[in-house]
């Protein structure tokens, strides 16, 4: 029988490798996997953690159907989905557009969209909590105030809290997302441009026949991320607002924190389960459609 010192070298570099593949292999069975294989079972469970789990069936989805608050969180996840995905891809291409054009102090410039990227969520969420508050402590309402103009709600207005909240989130991503498309832009050969100079080309179409359809791979990354990004929003909103119920009266509330509270503050981790099982069909569903609607684009 052979040992390991006459296996070849391409074997040997093959079992090393997976000797280093094992560790985060185990750990994302371990700790990723398995939970949320075991969820699935747990959403057709009646379950409050003390007691034994008790099989109901389909009843937690019927639940589902008639909670009022539930579907109040689907449509909130699909307003953060629906306007913050188009508006910070939008936004941190323009300013990865201009950006790549800048030669004095470039870096500095990169760097200081990049470091809210690098902030933590809640000190961030505190923050613009702060920035909403009303006068003299609110530092938006006391430039509203210095102009002439009348202080607003924010975050205490059933119609302008969701937005208060989204506002920050985008701000926050926006350093990730002009780093990569700065990446793709850095990417696209200058010979292109020079040839379509060259043709008489102008910026718009450029920017439509050459840099867009280069750039087709990052807008497809950043368009799946970004949207798994949104419809599982969670600490901007239990940050800021208050006691973290994603109000005011639920306007803010996406589902993601509403199945931490059904889990962990009314221990239905049945129902809890059942809504995350709906919350992991939504983030395929909508990343495969992503995906395949680029793809047909392409």
């Amino acid at each position: 029988m052979r040992g390991y010192a006459g296996l070849t070298i391409e074997t040997k570099q093959a079992l090393t490798a997976w000797a280093f593949l094992a560790v985060p292999i185990v750990f994302f069975a371990v700790i990723r996997f398995y939970p949320a294989l075991e969820s699935f079972g747990i959403a057709f469970m009646q379950w409050n953690l003390l007691s034994k789990p008790v099989f109901i069936g389909l009843d937690n989805f019927r639940k589902m159907l008639g909670d009022p608050v539930f579907w109040l969180a689907f449509k909130n996840t699909f307003v953060y989905l629906m306007v913050g995905t188009p508006l910070s891809l939008l936004l941190s291409f323009v300013i990865a557009y201009y950006l790549d054009q800048v030669r004095f102090a470039h870096g500095l410039i990169r760097a200081c969209y990049f470091i809210p990227h690098l902030t933590t969520t809640v000190a961030m969420a505190w923050v613009w909590r702060w920035f909403y508050q009303p006068p003299p402590i609110g530092l938006l309402n006391n430039m509203l105030n210095a102009v002439g103009l009348d202080a607003q709600p924010f975050l205490r207005s059933t119609t302008q809290a969701l937005y208060a909240v989204l506002t920050p989130a985008i701000w926050a991503g926006l350093g990730f997302q002009i780093v990569l498309f700065m990446a793709g832009l850095r990417a696209i050969p200058s010979s292109y441009y020079e040839a379509a100079r060259i043709d008489g080309a102008g910026k718009w179409m450029i920017l439509r026949q050459i840099t867009l359809p280069l750039l087709k791979p990052t807008i497809v990354f950043l368009v799946v991320i970004s949207s798994i990004g949104f419809l599982r929003i969670f600490d901007t909103v239990y940050n800021m607002t208050d006691n973290g119920a994603g109000g005011p009266l639920n306007t803010t509330k996406p589902l993601v924190l509403y199945i931490y509270e059904t889990a962990f503050r009314s221990y239905q981790m049945g129902y809890a389960a059942a809504q995350t099982l709906v919350l992991f069909v939504i983030l395929l569903t909508v990343s495969l459609v992503q995906l395949w609607l680029m793809r047909e684009k392409s």
